[in-house]
């Protein structure tokens, strides 16, 4: 198919990230290859269905192969239901969309080592029979194997939406993990994880308030940073680690956290004032080290209404301006969707959708297995 025959073709994108707060999903058309956001919800997990995806994440549980075959299958059908969801709320029909790109649930991210991987789950098969729409899945593997880190994927699709010629800036993406996406004044892409952002604060405010996350970051606000944690945390080699670099939750889970002793003697509310101090730190470095011209920072995901985190980017990072991607016309809680929207467009077109420079890989790679619907 050429990119003429698909120009007035609808795609859906779907992703769970790292802290599985939810299956964002976007319905996308093109026009002049651009992603262009139609519709979008976030359907909720199920939280017995979130605590299984969340302890074979973090390792906390031991899972033979029946387990994992049966977390599978149960979170493939939760991503056909938000995908029915948003289909039913927008009034489309099936046959309307050409591709489904999931990018399912990230259980394990291990690009390094003899044997590097990445594993995604949620049956892209259960989708495609329940949805009855192409799905393209397993978009991270290709890379890896050509030597790269699976991940970020988005910065190709930053620089289609924020690129400005001339111009030197950052998109920042706050989800789980935190990821910066530099664009050069050049046209010049550089991007990679720089540590944690939602997923620690999310999961210690869960365990300690019983709450998902840390409403406009009022449980830091009500505590202090403390010196030597913050210290402690930040001697974690990943963090000097050069570019290209991922990480996920097998790394920065609670279980990272709670070994450093001085946790214990803290009140709640100073370990999460702490470890929002830590993603505010660790972007800021990153940015210095790598865009130190940069002139703005602009800010997608779930972080983005931590307003206590944006406020300490703010002075991290000042001069820079430091604004939700919404300034620029792009909804901050649906790119990542929509940019796997963008992804399942690049597989049927037969065209990479990966970035050399910023994943490490050998060199672009077609991503994504295709899934075919019933046609019957």
């Amino acid at each position: 198919m050429s990119t003429a025959d698909d120009a007035s073709a609808l795609y859906l994108g779907l992703i769970s990230g790292t802290s599985a707060d939810g299956v964002d999903v976007a319905l996308v058309s093109f026009e002049q290859g651009l992603p262009q956001l139609r519709a979008a919800l976030t359907h909720p997990w199920p939280e017995a269905l979130r605590e299984r995806v969340l302890a074979l994440a973090q390792d906390l549980t031991a899972f033979n192969l029946d387990s994992f075959g049966r977390l599978d299958i149960a979170v493939g059908r939760h991503f056909a239901d938000a995908a029915r969801a948003l289909l039913q709320t927008s009034g489309t029909a099936p046959s309307a969309v050409r591709a489904l790109g999931s990018h399912g649930q990230t259980v394990r991210h291990r690009p390094g080592g003899e044997a590097p991987f990445t594993l995604q789950i949620g049956d892209p098969t259960v989708i495609a029979e329940t949805c009855r729409i192409d799905v393209v899945a397993d978009f991270r593997r290709a890379d890896v194997a050509a030597g790269g880190q699976g991940a970020p994927l988005l910065p190709a699709v930053h620089a289609m939406l924020l690129g400005q010629p001339g111009a030197s800036r950052v998109v920042l993406n706050l989800g789980g993990i935190a990821n910066i996406t530099v664009l050069g004044p050049e046209g010049q892409v550089l991007g990679f994880d720089t540590g944690p952002a939602n997923g620690l604060l999310d999961a210690w405010c869960l365990e300690q308030r019983g709450e998902p996350f840390d409403r406009d970051g009022a449980f830091a606000a009500a505590g202090k940073v403390d010196a030597p944690l913050l210290e402690a945390l930040l001697a974690d080699p990943y963090f000097t680690l050069p570019p290209p670099k991922s990480t996920g939750r097998e790394h920065f889970h609670l279980a990272w956290l709670v070994r450093q002793p001085r946790v214990a003697l803290l009140s709640p509310a100073d370990v999460q004032a702490t470890l929002l101090e830590l993603t505010a730190h660790t972007v800021a470095d990153a940015i210095e080290a790598c865009a130190p011209t940069a002139t703005d920072v602009l800010v997608c995901g779930g972080g983005v209404h931590n307003s206590r985190l944006m406020a300490r980017l703010a002075e991290w990072l000042a001069p820079r301006r430091v604004a939700s991607t919404a300034t620029h016309g792009i909804d901050p809680d649906y790119l990542e969707a929509a940019a796997f929207a963008w992804l399942a467009r690049q597989r049927v077109l037969g065209l990479p959708g990966n970035l050399p420079a910023v994943t490490g890989a050998r060199g672009p790679r077609v991503l994504g297995a295709l899934y075919l619907a019933p046609r019957e």
